[in-house]
């Protein structure tokens, strides 16, 4: 059963919702919301399922670990901060985390986070054990003395994880509070967002969906001790064609010991604002139709058209040298893609799992998914594929 609201036009949606949270597969178990903007406002606001294994119902005020999701919020919050003048891409980072200058990187630009070109992306380099991800201090000092390993091809490198403490940190530095206090003041509050948090605080760990592992046989592989999924050892197999290295992938997006730590409630006492954002689909459509209607919403400007044109340029168009193919990073966003193909002007952020949110200036559109159930490969996740097709699909005749 789907509950919530729905625009006539977008009903598709709807019944695709429904269906896949009704097959009788294991990977359907679970539940999920998804929330689409058009023009500045919600034509589709919609949940179903379970948010948790004893199978009470997902709920209009729900929230699900998000993952990577999280760094789209993330970098939106650091377009805040340039647009009332904290700080510029071009600053160095050092200039703002003194500490980091540590090891040659006194010269590593803003930009360059936010790109994927600091040539810090390999967490395995940095700790010993996964447990080290929930101590912030350990985490940001282990990275100021690290050293940057950029592509020798200038190619970009996906800083999966690592990438939360480089840009938080920062964040943290101007802001003399947390990421997620920063969060709340500079985005959540002002755009009236309902549920957006780095870890779930306290007071929102009611409305948190348990996180459900993949269905067997990935229940042990990519976020377990054992083996790669079947998805990424085919990955594999694709890079290697395409002269790529797979240890790149392994290095930045698996935690020495695995990632089991994400199924613990541990992961939500902490920051980890690469991964461990808690999201309602409603707030991350809403943060995206913002983003979509050029940095306005409802009447209201939160983001200047010269700062939304320097966020959302394409910084890259060459291959990942971590995913492997061409992501079409911005400052912070990805290219976008669906079951219809590549989006020329939309951006965001995708989570594993099956999370996401994106922002088509030229359609004026937004979506967002959050599920609790992972599934898909780490990198996508065909659920969110379909629904975004039909988001544009509905969009186009509406």
């Amino acid at each position: 059963m789907i509950d919530g609201i729905c625009a006539p036009a977008f009903q598709p949606m709807a019944d695709a919702l429904a269906t896949q949270l009704s097959r009788p597969t294991p990977a359907s178990a679970g539940g999920a919301s998804v929330c689409v903007y058009h023009r500045g406002r919600p034509v589709v606001d919609i949940w179903g399922g379970t948010r948790d294994p004893s199978g009470n119902l997902w709920q209009e005020d729900t929230l699900a670990l998000s993952f990577s999701t999280t760094k789209g919020v993330l970098a939106t919050l650091v377009h805040r901060l340039v647009e009332q003048g904290f700080l510029e891409y071009e600053d160095p980072v050092a200039r703002h985390w003194p500490e980091f200058a540590q090891a040659g990187k006194q010269g590593i630009t803003v930009r360059q986070l936010l790109s994927h070109r600091a040539g810090l992306h390999a967490i395995r380099a940095v700790i010993q054990d996964a447990e080290q991800m929930l101590d912030w201090p350990a985490m940001t000092q282990a990275l100021a003395a690290a050293e940057s390993r950029p592509d020798r091809r200038g190619r970009t490198s996906y800083h999966a994880i690592t990438y939360g403490w480089l840009v938080g940190e920062f964040i943290r530095r101007i802001t003399k509070g947390s990421v997620n206090d920063a969060l709340q003041t500079e985005l959540a509050i002002p755009l009236g967002l309902d549920g957006a948090f780095i870890g779930a605080p306290a007071e929102v760990r009611h409305r948190t969906a348990t996180l459900l592992p993949p269905p067997p046989p990935h229940s042990d592989s990519f976020l377990g001790r054992g083996t790669f999924s079947a998805a990424t050892l085919a990955l594999r197999s694709v890079w290697r064609l395409l002269g790529m290295n797979p240890s790149e992938f392994t290095s930045a997006m698996l935690p020495p010991g695995g990632a089991d730590i994400f199924f613990s409630s541990k992961v939500l006492d902490v920051e980890i604002p690469a991964a461990n954002g808690v999201f309602s689909a409603r707030s991350l459509a809403r943060l995206y139709a913002m983003l979509a209607g050029g940095g306005v919403l409802e009447g209201k400007r939160f983001l200047s058209a010269a700062t939304m044109e320097r966020a959302t340029e394409v910084q890259s168009r060459g291959r990942d040298t971590v995913i492997g193919w061409p992501m079409r990073w911005r400052l912070g966003y990805h290219g976008v893609g669906t079951l219809r193909g590549m989006l020329p002007s939309a951006f965001g952020h995708f989570g594993y799992g099956g999370s996401g949110a994106w922002a088509d200036p030229e359609r004026n559109l937004s979506f967002a998914m959050t599920v609790n159930r992972v599934a898909g490969s780490p990198i996508n996740d065909a659920r969110i594929l379909r629904l975004g097709a039909l988001a544009l699909q509905c969009a186009e005749r509406a």
